[in-house]
């Protein structure tokens, strides 16, 4: 007589799996944040140099750059009493930074003619890392 037994995994079999998969992860999930967190502050650097420019085609059409009021939306919006205005400036709408906050505009400038940052991940100025600010100066 051949009897067959069918045999599934014990349980220390799952616990060692479920132990390696958790170290794993430990390890690779760290790695895997930081990187996001890079990508954020990329973005919002390539968004600066984006509004800068579109400021700087602004300059050229009306021979100044918004005042700190008019901020970055007339870059999209005509604003009243401009009448060289030739936008609108940028294809899509502003967009906040890649943490959700307002990009701060500053015009005149404290470091330039126009000041443009993003207060990071903290929303707040100044900071180390991630919450450091992000300009264009």
């Amino acid at each position: 007589m051949c009897s067959s037994r069918h045999r599934g995994f014990t349980l220390l079999e799952l616990l060692v799996v479920m132990v390696i998969i958790g170290l794993l992860a430990a390890y690779v999930g760290p790695k895997y944040f930081a990187q996001i967190g890079k990508s954020e502050v990329k973005t919002a650097r390539a968004q600066i140099v984006g509004f800068e420019k579109a400021l700087d085609q602004y300059r050229l059409d009306t021979g100044h750059y918004p005042s700190t009021e008019q901020g970055l939306a007339a870059l999209a919006i005509r604003p009243a009493n401009e009448p060289k205005w030739d936008g609108p400036y940028l294809t899509k709408a502003i967009p906040p930074d890649p943490w959700g906050n307002p990009y701060v505009y500053k015009s005149p400038g404290d470091h330039g003619e126009v000041d443009l940052s993003s207060l990071g991940r903290d929303g707040r100025p100044g900071g180390d890392g991630e919450d450091s600010d992000i300009t264009n100066w």
